[in-house]
């Protein structure tokens, strides 16, 4: 993800990068595929990453590397945002932060090399150095297994039954009970793949690409006149404090998610979030902070 500044925002936008720069050890801001975790401990839960709404798994949309200066306790520091993409809710959001002192017990205190590492034919790592497995689809906790391998790891049997019908029941190959019927069964239902990106028609369209927004303190930009949060529709954080805007993404993304193989149908007119004021210290694990979905106002 490039960036550019105006003002006092600093504008997001997509751009392709080489696999290697997508690692956690490079600390990236990325859009989709899987999170890149920053503290490889206390990770969130497939509880944690359930939709509050519906209650189906959640789908990675982006992270943001945003460390905070002066802060030695928050040297790295992402925020890790997930909304649900699953018909007819698609509206559930959570978002998490993690931070960590350049001193910490997963990452070199120098800066990561600039140079790209060797090739080793290695493919994507569905497992942490802590012993953990991940979701063989999304990325996250995976505490499920398949149980005809007991290889493939899940979050869910939702993204069981999603890996299941893009190709691991050809892959599947070894002895076991396996819950077949079920699996395929689930599988059918599929929903049609609806239409989601919006114009946006507002100030910033002297840059259209624009996908997020960062400004830590600053007021976000409203799309519309309705909907707009008051203070107390902003939770505080458990440790008490406040929390300010942070950053915000922008319609266009919505552009990008079109091939995301988890997509169906998601919409917003722009997503904000809030983080604690205070930026409270967590030792290795995640925090959940503040999304506020605002919509396009329909002024037909």
């Amino acid at each position: 993800m490039a960036s550019g500044s105006v003002g006092l925002a600093e504008l997001g936008f997509v751009e392709a990068a080489p696999a290697w720069r997508l690692r956690s050890e490079q600390f990236p801001s990325k859009v989709g595929g899987r999170p890149a975790w920053l503290g490889a401990a206390g990770l969130p839960g497939p509880a944690g990453l359930a939709c509050a709404l519906c209650g189906r798994p959640l789908a990675f949309l982006l992270q943001l590397y945003a460390p905070l200066p002066g802060r030695a306790d928050a040297f790295h520091r992402g925020l890790f945002l997930f909304c649900c993409r699953t018909p007819p809710c698609c509206a559930g959001l959570r978002v998490f932060r993690n931070q960590l002192p350049r001193r910490n017990d997963f990452y070199a205190y120098e800066p990561p090399s600039e140079d790209p590492p060797p090739e080793t034919g290695e493919s994507v790592c569905l497992q942490l150095e802590s012993g953990a497995h991940l979701c063989r689809v999304c990325g996250c906790l995976g505490p499920k297994t398949c149980s005809r391998c007991h290889k493939a790891h899940y979050c869910s049997k939702e993204h069981q039954t999603l890996d299941w019908r893009l190709g691991h029941k050809q892959a599947c190959t070894q002895e076991g009970e396996a819950p077949e019927e079920e699996l395929d069964s689930m599988a059918k239902h599929e929903s049609r793949e609806d239409r989601i990106f919006q114009k946006f028609k507002t100030k910033i369209s002297f840059e259209p690409e624009q996908i997020l927004r960062y400004g830590r303190g600053i007021a976000p930009i409203w799309i519309s006149g309705e909907n707009i949060p008051q203070e107390k529709d902003i939770p505080d954080c458990p440790c008490g404090a406040k929390r300010i805007f942070e950053f915000q993404v922008m319609p266009h993304l919505l552009n990008y998610l079109k091939a995301d193989r988890l997509g169906r149908s998601v919409d917003w007119g722009i997503l904000a979030v809030f983080t604690c004021a205070e930026s409270c210290g967590l030792g290795t694990g995640y925090t959940e902070e503040f999304v506020w979905k605002q919509d396009i106002t329909d002024t037909a």
